[in-house]
């Protein structure tokens, strides 16, 4: 009989969290010397992949956007996108206020040597992460207005292949890429003090999520004109669900029958936004990241990041989002790149950034998907506004 037993994702992090915490308390130099060289080689493939996830999943949202181009469409992709930005700004002056409260200590402070790399395998990327996020946009677009059915179909099969690349490979190293990484942090004597910054960060976050739904649906409310509440209250299974599953994708369906029960929204808008919203608005998971890389970036250098690369990390991630991957962690992984190129993150800061945003990600995903209902309540109010009959929308994703 095949065993089906298998561990969630966050639950194999924090495995690796302790297993790694314990050998480098433990470990000799010969066992570190092993460590960093696996550590720099799970990073080296982690970064060679971030490109191909880029162009895996934007170029091809953006030609599921173009085929069904409409008012609506745009209007719903400019809300996702507002909101995520919104929430992404908001964070972080969040974090330009709350976090130099926190008493963080720096990584710098007191720690031993880490050995040196024994076997150094350099694995470049294809392209850098700026070229593969203009050349989906490109891609995306020109294979939209020339209607180039097989290469439209081509982005179809590559986002397949790299969702598989990314379930098979970059999903399953993860939990060993922590572990390595949280024995240097430990061997170095300083993760006894970062740990306890994290369950902080992780109730703040958390906190956040539900500020920034109160204001979503308190917008959605005031702009169509009716009971944001009767939307909400209905929410309740799928914002439980979506803390078990982590995935808007596993939701949706429980999502659909929860925004159908309620009467202040089209059923027209639910068929179109919900389904639509579950792929591009990631709105928890942008705020979180935001407040995370703050923190992070304070326990390696001891500061905070410039506010004008912040301000450009924001705006660049809110179109990260609407391609992200729909896998636990996906917000995260699609903009490696922007953390690295515009944050300067090494291995250990997106390593720390990878661990945090795990043990949080179910509760990020919850407030996207909470979040969409609000959405669909602005799409009803502008669709009622403007005098859009309601139809029967077949939209498929």
């Amino acid at each position: 009989m095949k065993n089906k037993f298998k561990l969630s994702l966050p639950i194999q992090l924090i495995i690796g969290v302790i297993l790694g915490i314990v050998v480098g308390m433990i470990a000799n130099e010969a066992v570190m010397n092993v460590v960093v060289t696996v550590k720099y080689i799970l990073s080296q493939f982690i970064n060679f992949c971030v490109p191909l996830i880029i162009i895996g999943f934007i170029a091809p949202s953006i030609t599921k956007l173009g085929s069904n181009a409409s008012k609506m469409l745009g209007v719903a992709l400019l809300l996702a996108y507002v909101s995520s930005i919104s929430a992404a700004l908001i964070s972080a002056v969040a974090g330009y206020a709350i976090i130099p409260n926190l008493s963080i200590t720096t990584s710098s402070e007191g720690l031993r040597e880490l050995p040196e790399v024994i076997f150094q395998l350099d694995i470049p990327q294809i392209m850098s992460v700026m070229s593969a996020l203009v050349f989906s946009i490109v891609a995306g677009l020109t294979a939209v207005w020339t209607k180039s059915k097989n290469f439209i179909g081509l982005l179809e099969d590559f986002q397949k292949m790299v969702l598989v690349m990314v379930k098979k490979f970059v999903i399953p190293i993860l939990p060993f890429f922590i572990a390595v990484t949280f024995c240097s942090l430990s061997y170095e004597g300083s993760i006894t003090k970062q740990l306890p910054t994290f369950l902080i960060i992780v109730i703040i976050v958390v906190i956040g999520h539900y500020i920034w739904l109160a204001v979503l649906y308190g917008l959605a409310g005031l702009y169509s004109g009716k009971n944001p509440l009767k939307v909400l209250k209905h929410y309740g299974p799928a914002y439980i669900t979506a803390i078990g599953t982590m995935s808007s994708a596993a939701t949706l369906s429980v999502a659909l029958d929860c925004a159908k029960k309620s009467e202040v929204l089209r059923e027209d808008m639910v068929d179109f936004g919900i389904p639509l919203f579950a792929n591009i608005h990631l709105c928890g998971s942008v705020l979180t990241e935001v407040f995370f890389v703050m923190t992070v970036n304070n326990i390696l250098t001891g500061s905070l990041p410039p506010v004008g690369s912040m301000i450009i990390f924001c705006l660049l991630l809110g179109v990260f989002a609407i391609g992200a991957p729909g896998v636990p962690g996906g917000t995260v992984m699609a903009s490696l790149g922007l953390i690295s190129d515009i944050l300067l993150f090494d291995g250990t800061g997106i390593a720390l950034m990878l661990t945090i945003f795990a043990l949080q990600d179910s509760f990020g995903t919850a407030c996207n998907v909470t979040g969409d209902g609000a959405l669909t309540l602005m799409l009803t109010g502008y669709a009622d506004k403007h005098n859009i009959e309601e139809q029967k929308i077949d939209f498929d994703l």
